[in-house]
């Protein structure tokens, strides 16, 4: 009976190393072959540079191609979804926002993916924050001011969103709430929409890409308030964080992006890709060119990324439930 465990341990053991000499030889020759990465929104959009911007860097460093696949769709569901559902290769990867994963699993019942389950971090890549503008014609100059109008004509004022569910749109629930403010949601299908009624005065405030803003603000047709994240956004350092105004301590809404593999993702393809994806994103040049659009560079371990997705699942859970939000 000895003889028998002893032999079947050795089988064990010979099996395990073998295992782990072809996750090896699998990560020594990776990538042998083009990359895609899913952007799960459409081409020519604040998360689409900045996927392209690191697809190209990391391509130079890999020495093969990283295609961009753009899959738009239900809050960046439908993109999240094809990675989940790819294989476990290394060679379909998902360029995350903050939204598609810790916003939509409180807004879809019938989502089919887990944000948890269904991915292996890699690393974030950016973030960037939302910035909330008035029109000129709202006689507010700051925060403090624009709360008091608020709460002077409840219901009046309107802010336009990006769509239900979006980050511009919980923005704008998280103020309604830390500020006990009424204020009315407008939502359209997209930014672009949603600017034009904005420029055009029908609509008194919006929170959006900082990225969006940045032209409109320099030629004063738009008046910048507050900064959603937690510190000041370096395309626009002399504009407050919302959190800065009295009374709204603890206000954040950053926006980070990352990249992830589908679950079950060799941990040496893993490392390879965070080391690699790390290296494209820390050169001088990044920092800069990403500097200009009011984003930041920001590097995790896989560990780190998957803390922050978590402690953000119970977050925006929260404020979901709180404004009665469902999309399904």
């Amino acid at each position: 009976m000895h003889s028998t465990y002893q032999t079947a341990r050795r089988h064990l053991l010979l099996g395990a190393a073998a295992l782990c000499l072809a996750a090896t030889a699998h990560a020594a020759g990776y990538p042998d072959k083009p990359i895609r990465l899913v952007v799960p929104f459409p081409a020519g959009g604040a998360t689409d540079l900045m996927a392209r911007t690191m697809g190209s860097k990391l391509a130079d460093r890999l020495g093969q191609s990283v295609v961009i696949d753009n899959r738009a769709g239900a809050g960046g569901g439908i993109g999240a979804e094809a990675v989940a559902t790819a294989a476990p290769d290394g060679y379909t990867l998902l360029f995350a926002t903050m939204g598609s994963l810790t916003i939509n699993p409180s807004l879809y019942k019938s989502l089919r993916y887990d944000p948890v389950k269904s991915f292996v971090p890699i690393t974030l890549t950016h973030s960037t924050s939302n910035l909330l503008v008035v029109h000129p014609g709202v006689p507010a100059q700051n925060v403090a001011e624009l709360v008091a109008l608020a709460r002077s004509k409840p219901g009046e004022l309107t802010f336009a969103s990006a769509g239900n569910g979006t980050t511009s749109h919980l923005s704008g629930e998280l103020f309604k709430s830390m500020a006990q403010v009424e204020l009315t949601h407008v939502p359209y299908k997209g930014s672009a929409p949603a600017m034009a009624d904005f420029l055009g005065g029908r609509i008194s405030m919006m929170f959006d890409t900082t990225s969006n803003f940045v032209d409109y603000v320099k030629t004063g047709k738009l008046r910048p308030l507050g900064v959603t994240g937690a510190k000041r956004s370096p395309a626009m350092p002399q504009v407050p964080t919302i959190a800065e105004a009295p009374g709204m301590a603890g206000y954040d809404m950053t926006l980070w992006l990352g990249v992830l593999a589908p679950a079950g993702t060799p941990q040496a393809i893993v490392e390879t890709l965070h080391r690699e994806i790390g290296a494209a994103m820390s050169t001088p040049e990044m920092a800069r060119q990403m500097a200009d659009a009011g984003i930041e560079v920001r590097l995790s371990s896989p560990q780190e990324f998957e803390s922050r997705i978590r402690s953000d699942l119970a977050k925006w859970r929260q404020v979901v439930q709180r404004a009665g939000i469902r999309l399904d």
